[in-house]
């Protein structure tokens, strides 16, 4: 117990390391999967030796327990409601990548087996088996990796639709044909006569497991409705999993001993069964969802860290050029048999061409089947897994290069256009003409704000309001924003109804890049989307109460950020004068009554002191009288 608590104690550490070191690799637009990949090979038995291959065996539990999340993660987003209105082209998109790659790959392999080292010495039986199983590997997708790349272009339309929907049900059919190949498989390597009774075995496994993972599903959904703490859910999540794999091993053990032959339950296909009964036919979609997002960085560090771990760097060295000529078989079959999905369903030429893109990508699902196999067959398991896994992490580095080229072609990535370069005016442009936008406009001219308004009204009088710059609009359109010259504006402050709002706030996103988008907000139910496009957010039911409780808190604080200490003020500056790059701020002599609050760098607040240096673009929150204000200003822009 010893030496098994030593052994997780040290893996432990190394997950900790690297989710920190995989962040690097994202600076070099790399997946992070490379660097946990990465990392788990300095850590493995050939460099660092950190984990040993003695340690391979205490650390099972890990792997088990990540191959079962990995396939609730897939079944958790094969949410059929989401999928209805492409289900043609899905159909046969799906019927392109699943059979043309399978056939055409598995059939090239088993010709170039001869130049396989570990492959030219089988018999056709064994040359049979691998070829299937790795046409059944090529097949498999990575609906993470796709959702990633989706949610970061803000990507929206059919064709990106159709990319989710293959990409999810090719991983529930290749959890199904990975069962009937590894069947197979075994039948024909252990030399065993294929009869009619192996297909109807397999058919039975096929069908136990398909029940079972419904029966999973609903022990799942019985947890769930219980009001828990979220961590006691993912733990048990988690549990079922681990219970899961356990169940299959054990119930094979006794069909051999009881029945005479080994009786195969797939854990992947019960556990994906089980995740597709949860999010599509009881009421806890989002609790599930939420324990997947929770639990989902720290499984994927363990199980790719691992799996790197035991990439055997020797056997790579010999093999690099099979994995290429492996990945350009896979990339050549896909292509064709998106070509024919694309053809069979009536898409436009330019889908066909393209339509490839966004299933070149592999990662979980992919490496948990290549994990089985190695496992499975350990004569020549060890080369197998190298090589798959180097074809694997090609795949994930070229393939969201790929599929976000392919958004992008087909008009459909909406994502936020980069921020203007400030001219040194400060411009705001409001949405909607009342007394409050009114009031906005005059405070923001008396702090020397250059203020537009923007109104589809046409009953205004132009002589009650000639101390503002009003511009009367016709619609919400692009051709409106060039005309308001809105790409100048550093806010942008919608104060219509929340759907004019919405698309104020979307075209502004993607076309402007504006600095901060302001809404006021009317139905709570709409904050998500708002909060999607990174707007700042005010809700009027909420919000007397927020600055009543703060006077209560902090009065000379609220006081000062409301301006109602005449003297005195609080502003955001962005650093723009690189004379001040690396200062820090004990030396930069600031006027004694200037207090700064806050330093924030992309995105996110620095912890600030003394010794905190700047940089360009920080954007520094600072309070002093309006004149210092103003030299501290100076300064910085």
């Amino acid at each position: 117990m010893e030496k098994i608590l030593i052994i997780i104690i040290g893996f432990a550490i190394i997950v900790a390391a690297s989710g920190n070191i995989a962040q690097v690799f994202l600076k070099f637009k790399l997946p992070l999967i490379t660097g946990f990949l990465f990392v788990g090979i300095i850590s493995g038995p050939y460099v660092a030796g950190l984990i040993t291959k003695e340690s391979v065996h205490e650390l099972l539990f890990v792997n088990d327990i990540s191959l079962a999340f990995i396939a609730f993660a897939a079944g958790s987003e094969l949410y059929l409601k989401e999928l209805r209105g492409r289900f043609k082209i899905i159909s046969w998109m799906t019927f392109g990548q699943l059979i043309v790659t399978f056939v055409l790959s598995s059939i090239v392999l088993f010709y170039i087996a001869d130049y396989i080292p570990f492959m030219k010495e089988m018999g056709r039986n064994g040359r049979i088996a691998i070829s299937i199983l790795v046409g059944t590997i090529f097949v498999a997708r990575s609906p993470s990796s796709a959702i990633a790349i989706i949610t970061e272009l803000r990507a929206k339309g059919s064709f990106t639709k159709t990319a989710i929907g293959v990409t999810v049900i090719t991983d529930v059919f290749v959890i199904i044909l990975f069962t009937i190949c590894f069947s197979i498989a075994g039948t024909l390597i252990s030399g065993t006569e294929f009869e009619f009774i192996t297909i109807f075995i397999l058919f039975i496994e096929l069908i136990f497991s398909i029940v079972f993972g419904v029966l999973v599903g609903k022990l799942m959904a019985f947890f769930m409705s219980f009001n828990l703490y979220g961590s006691l859910k993912t733990v048990f999540v988690l549990g079922t999993g681990w219970g899961v794999y356990g169940f299959a091993h054990l119930l094979g053990e006794l069909s051999i001993s009881e029945l005479g032959f080994h009786f195969y339950a797939e854990p992947l296909l019960i556990s994906i069964i089980a995740s597709f009964y949860i999010i599509n036919y009881t009421n806890h979609r989002q609790e599930f969802i939420k324990v997947i997002e929770d639990a989902g960085p720290i499984i994927y560090i363990m199980f790719f860290t691992l799996t790197g771990a035991f990439i055997s760097l020797d056997v790579l060295e010999h093999y690099w050029f099979i994995a290429i000529v492996l990945f350009l078989i896979r990339l050549i079959t896909m292509i064709m048999g998106s070509f024919l999905g694309a053809s069979g369903a009536g898409e436009s030429s330019l889908f066909m061409r393209i339509g490839w893109m966004p299933y070149v990508t592999q990662a979980g699902v992919s490496l948990g089947l290549v994990t089985i196999v190695a496992n499975a067959f350990p004569e020549w398991g060890e080369e197998f897994e190298t090589i798959l896994i180097a074809v694997i992490v090609l795949n994930q580095i070229l393939g969201p290069p790929f599929f976000k080229w392919s958004i992008t072609r087909m008009g459909e990535s909406h994502k936020k256009a980069d921020t203007p370069v400030f001219d040194g005016v400060h411009e705001a442009l409001i949405f909607g003409l009342e007394d409050q936008s009114l009031s906005l406009a005059k405070t923001l001219i008396e702090h020397n704000w250059k203020v537009k308004i923007a109104t589809m009204r046409d009953d205004i009088k132009r002589n009650r309001f000639k101390d503002y710059d009003i511009v009367t609009i016709d619609n919400y359109s692009l051709e409106t924003f060039h005309r308001l010259e809105a790409v100048k504006a550093e806010a942008i402050i919608a104060m219509q109804t929340d759907i004019e709002n919405l698309k104020i706030c979307e075209i502004a996103y993607e076309h402007c890049g504006t600095k901060d988008l302001i809404v006021r907000l009317h139905e709570h139910s709409n904050f998500e989307e708002f909060q999607k496009l990174g707007a700042l957010i005010v809700e009027p039911s909420t919000s007397i109460v927020n600055l009543l409780f703060h006077f209560v808190r902090s009065p000379i604080a609220t006081s000062i950020l409301l301006g109602m200490e005449g003297h005195k003020d609080a502003v955001d500056i962005e650093v723009v004068n690189s004379d001040i790059q690396g200062m820090a701020l004990r030396d930069l002599r600031l006027p004694n009554d200037i207090l700064i609050l806050a330093v924030k760098r992309g995105g996110n607040t620095v912890i600030s002191h003394g010794y905190t240096r700047l940089r360009l673009g920080d954007q520094v929150t600072i309070v002093g009288t309006k004149e210092s204000i103003a030299k501290v200003q100076l300064k910085f822009e």
